[in-house]
């Protein structure tokens, strides 16, 4: 019998020293940690008096009243959703998440220049103050695409167009000579 505890007493010292070593010396560069991203308004449901606002990952952070006049406070506004009245639940879904997820990725420069959203017949469409329209498509790559349209949006080559296509954020397309382009910042 006291062999056998010489053996457990063994295994067990082994395995302690196996998840110390793991812990300490192997698990460092491997393993994933958690990291929370804030979440911040990027997108606002109505306008008006009284808006709801929206979260960079969808969820409603609450409704933000406005009192008409109160100077003192600056709200910066927020790009329209297309839609009437709160959804249901905590956070806006589908079509209009994607919307969410594109502004979300909007370069701080062009933030202030997104006026609305809609989801049409090209995708995700965002609408600046000065009319030009830039086609997203889906949300996917929204980032890439949004420095493909930067890219356009910078050319000194254009300076009216209406819309920037960036399906394919490697290929974008311009079209057209509606809309002067924002001052540049």
């Amino acid at each position: 019998m006291g062999r056998v505890k010489r053996l457990s007493l063994v295994f067990v010292a082994l395995a302690v020293v196996g998840v110390a070593v793991y812990w300490f010396a192997l698990r460092g560069s491997s393993t994933p940690l958690a990291t929370a991203a804030p979440v911040r308004a990027v997108a606002q449901i109505g306008e008006g008096k009284q808006v709801i606002v929206v979260g960079s990952d969808g969820r409603l952070l609450g409704r933000l009243k406005q009192k008409p006049k109160d100077k003192s406070a600056h709200i910066q506004r927020l790009p329209v959703l297309p839609l009437k009245e709160r959804p249901k639940g905590d956070r806006v879904k589908g079509h209009v998440l994607e919307q969410v997820h594109v502004i979300a990725a909007a370069p701080k420069a062009l933030r202030r220049y997104i006026a609305s959203t809609d989801y049409g017949k090209t995708g995700v469409d965002v609408r600046f103050t000065s009319g030009i329209e830039i086609r997203f498509g889906d949300d996917t790559g929204a980032e890439r695409k949004w420095k493909a349209a930067a890219a356009v949006l910078a050319d000194p080559s254009v300076t009216m167009l209406s819309y920037v296509d960036v399906h394919a954020p490697t290929r974008p397309t311009v079209f057209g000579e509606e809309h002067e382009l924002p001052p540049a910042s």
